[in-house]
């Protein structure tokens, strides 16, 4: 082997480990990849559960425009709203006896 070829073949070496330094590190490298596919698979994720929360919020609302008997839990439980006739009995405290 002419120390041609060896140079040229150093030459060669040298340029491929540059060119895989810089598909691994640059920018748009295999690290970068990486980061934006466990962004991706977070956002896949979240989107997932908003999508979850919407359909419930979506239930809720259907529910509180047709359902009077949801309506009313709401409106007691939320509001502590009473019918006209009920009354509200707030347990006290037992009296103590005084010697």
């Amino acid at each position: 082997m002419g120390s041609n070829q060896k140079i040229l073949l150093a030459f060669s070496i040298l340029t491929l480990f540059l060119m895989l330094l810089f598909i691994l590190f640059s920018d748009r490298g295999l690290s970068d990849l990486f980061t934006l596919k466990s962004e991706r698979d977070r956002l896949q994720q979240e989107n997932v559960r908003l999508k979850s929360e919407n359909d419930t919020l979506y239930r809720t609302i259907k529910r509180l425009r047709n359902d009077p008997q949801y309506i009313e839990s709401v409106a007691r439980k939320e509001l502590g709203m009473i019918k006209e006739d009920e009354v509200i009995l707030k347990p006290g405290k037992p009296a103590e006896d005084s010697k």
